[in-house]
């Protein structure tokens, strides 16, 4: 398997996520300068804590900001469950204990509620399912 790392796209998606936080942590401080004598020292001191972490915690988290990540497909396929409701061809299984919206693929035969389902692939939140053979 082919080993994918960071990206400039991946980079740019975790930071401009973390300004809106970072930026009303400022302005909360510097509302608050009205009623408490904080020093400007202390408020530049807590922002460059923020970055800190956020910098600390992107080698932990940076598979989320990625939307092309293989790791969710990969932990999918080949997982089963159960139909909550009929797939003719679209409705909802259960894998786990959650809930996902699924579509019987190759022109299947539908698949009623409560039959057993396999999962052959992804698309985008929709699961690519078909009936269970194996049970």
């Amino acid at each position: 398997m082919e080993r994918k790392g960071w990206s400039a796209k991946i980079v740019l998606r975790y930071a401009l996520l973390q300004i809106p936080f970072t930026a009303l942590v400022v302005v909360v401080l510097i509302l608050m300068r009205k009623w408490v004598d904080l020093p400007i020292w202390f408020i530049c001191a807590l922002v460059a804590l923020l970055v800190i972490k956020d910098i600390a915690l992107y080698p932990f988290v940076w598979r989320a900001y990625d939307p092309d990540s293989p790791a969710l497909t990969n932990r999918m396929e080949g997982a089963r469950g159960m139909a909550i409701e009929d797939l003719h061809p679209t409705g909802y299984v259960e894998i786990g204990a959650e809930r996902w919206q699924a579509e019987v693929i190759g022109g299947g035969p539908s698949i009623r509620r409560g039959q057993r389902v396999k999962v052959h692939g992804i698309r985008g939140l929709t699961l690519l399912v078909q009936l269970d053979t194996e049970n």
